[in-house]
């Protein structure tokens, strides 16, 4: 599989450079996702805009992401998707799920926000 990775200092901006998320990827993926957060990366954008289809194994690749990234108290951002993995989201329900942005930027905002939230609910969990 191939894909890009920029590391920034609050998130990191993983890149598939696949047009597939198929059977075939997916698991590299899943890998792929764990590993940057065993690297100490909390938060996660996907960046899907050059990912022009995806399977159910593609979807599971993606739930994996969002769970572990929130388990470990991080946010799992899909950003960019094309329209025929967004129909997919929106027919599996998982839209309610997935957060999903249109863009990188709306995609940094949001960790911006959750950052924010979760600072806020640390320190009140200090007091």
């Amino acid at each position: 599989m191939k894909y890009t990775v920029d590391k920034k200092e609050q998130y990191v901006i993983f890149t598939p450079m696949e047009e597939k998320l198929d059977s075939s990827l997916s698991p590299v993926l899943k890998s792929e996702l764990l590993t940057v957060l065993a690297e100490g990366y909390q938060n996660l954008i996907l960046d899907m805009a050059n990912v022009k289809y995806a399977d159910s194994s593609g979807l599971s690749a993606l739930l994996t992401g969002h769970r572990e990234y929130s388990r470990s108290g991080g946010i799992f951002i899909i950003s960019s998707a094309q329209d025929h993995v967004k129909k997919l989201v929106q027919i599996s329900m998982l839209d309610k799920v997935l957060n999903i942005v249109d863009n990188l930027e709306e995609a940094a905002e949001a960790i911006f926000i959750h950052e924010i939230e979760n600072g806020s609910a640390e320190e009140e969990e200090e007091d």
